[in-house]
């Protein structure tokens, strides 16, 4: 046998040492300080990748909106992709015109006017985009005030109480006002007649939501549109509005073609999308567009040079990777017309399925039932007393399932519910499963003879 020196023999070691014999896989994963040395990177791998199987199914998960799924090609042309740098136009000028394409083609989808540029941006997700169509709205409304010679310090903005929480944080961030009109038992969403006595001359916009986040309701664009025509024509304020299609925006245009809630509503000045959600795609990426040029101020387009050519920018983020907008690129170029309808129609197909089933079960009552966005709401009947809506939401998680139980917002703070949020991948099959695992979990409460003592803290709750 040859003979080896002991540094060498020290080497071997721990080079042919099994990796779960390694000394970092028996002393366990750094948590609190950086370690002095690194580790293998197969032992680094090991330790984070069995960490992280303690997180949920994402594809059980039917308390997100976002995509948990897309298939091998589109993995493959993410990892291909994952180093480009979105700010980065001059390095990747490719990268950019698949931008700008997206732009187009969602423009065009929405129905902005023939002829004009289409204007608009990808984000990291609708929470971005949320923010620059409002600071579009507020200075094209600090514009027209100062013009007119008129203050411009009380700026507000108006939309329902059930809006998503990244309204609230413009308002918060940005110094404008909020003006929530309230929800109603019926009626989970804002309407016209609600919207309007809110308005007055220091509105810089009225929020539209197509698919609410409590219920998945589409709110009615076209009809607060046409009250805020009125209010105009009348010699009230001339106010626009904001669509806020998160999830309904790659909807509504492929299963609701004769809705119209997007450009053709001529008071809608833009819209905003989350290319993660309903778009398709892995998180994230979000879209806004504005109906022409003029909509979007342009001292609010910054310019730099300093990564190459000039380039325009309107993001509250800079770098930022561009595999996600590549991608929403693959899945339009991939799906089409046909396909994106196709998987939309399937979606609100099974979330349809699964509320009908749902009523069906004794003690729960529908408050949606999927067939706007393909999601629904439901909660327990007021008989139902020795257990809560919380419970069975922690009950289905015992089965992998993540189906969150949440109270509404403010008018309705006292009525809680379940919400499932249908995706593409989720069929029967699936759906026949979450059922019988519901119908057990309900038999298992219907079964108690004395009330659950539930401590809500450890289920996910939703407050506004």
């Amino acid at each position: 046998m040859a003979e080896y020196s002991d540094d060498l023999k020290e080497f071997l070691k721990l080079y042919l040492t099994p990796v779960f014999a390694r000394p970092a896989i028996k002393d366990g994963i750094p948590k609190v300080e950086l370690p002095e040395f690194g580790a293998d990177p197969r032992v680094a791998y090991q330790l984070i990748h069995d960490e992280l199987m303690l997180d949920g199914n994402a594809r059980q998960n039917l308390a997100t909106f976002v995509t948990t799924y897309m298939g091998a090609e589109a993995d493959q042309l993410f990892l291909e992709s994952v180093d480009k740098n979105m700010i980065d136009k001059d390095e990747y000028p490719q990268t950019a015109a698949i931008e700008q394409r997206c732009v187009t083609m969602l423009s065009n989808l929405w129905h902005a006017p023939e002829g004009v540029e289409p204007t608009g941006t990808s984000t990291v997700g609708s929470s971005e985009a949320v923010m620059l169509a409002g600071l579009a709205m507020k200075w094209r409304w600090r514009q027209r005030r100062q013009a007119k010679g008129l203050s411009s310090d009380k700026p507000n903005l108006v939309m329902g109480i059930n809006v998503q929480v990244v309204w609230e944080k413009f308002c918060r961030y940005w110094d404008v006002e909020p003006r929530y009109a309230p929800i109603e038992e019926g009626r989970l969403h804002l309407d016209a007649a609600h919207a309007i006595p809110l308005v007055d001359e220091n509105t810089i916009g009225v929020v539209a939501i197509l698919g609410s986040t409590f219920d998945g309701s589409y709110e009615p664009v076209k009809e607060i549109a046409a009250a805020l025509d009125e209010l105009a024509a009348s010699g009230g304020p001339d106010v626009p509005v904001h669509v806020d299609g998160a999830s309904g925006g790659f909807v509504a245009p492929f299963i609701d073609e004769d809705l119209e809630w997007d450009f053709r509503v001529p008071r809608v000045v833009s819209i905003n999308a989350s290319g993660h959600k309903y778009g398709l795609v892995y998180p994230g990426v979000g879209w806004v567009v504005w109906r022409t040029p003029e909509d979007l101020p342009e001292d609010l387009v910054f310019h730099v040079n300093y990564l190459g050519g000039d380039m325009p920018t309107f993001a509250l983020n800079f770098s930022r990777p561009g595999s996600q907008v590549i991608l929403q690129y693959f899945n339009f170029v991939r799906l089409g017309r046909f396909g994106y309808t196709a998987l939309h129609q399937a979606c609100r197909d099974s979330a349809l399925y699964l509320s009908s089933e749902i009523a069906k079960i004794g003690p729960y009552e529908l408050l949606s039932d999927g067939s706007e966005l393909p999601v629904f709401f439901f909660r327990l009947k007021p008989e139902v007393t020795n257990y809560t809506v919380y419970d069975v939401s922690a009950k289905l998680r015992e089965s992998g399932w993540q189906v969150p139980a949440y109270s509404l917002p403010d008018n309705m703070s006292d009525v809680s519910g379940l919400r499932i949020v249908v995706r593409n991948g989720f069929g029967r099959d699936l759906a026949d499963l979450l059922l019988d695992d519901l119908r057990r979990a309900t038999e298992y409460f219907e079964g108690l003879d004395a009330p659950v003592v539930h401590d809500p803290s450890h289920t996910e709750n939703f407050h506004h």
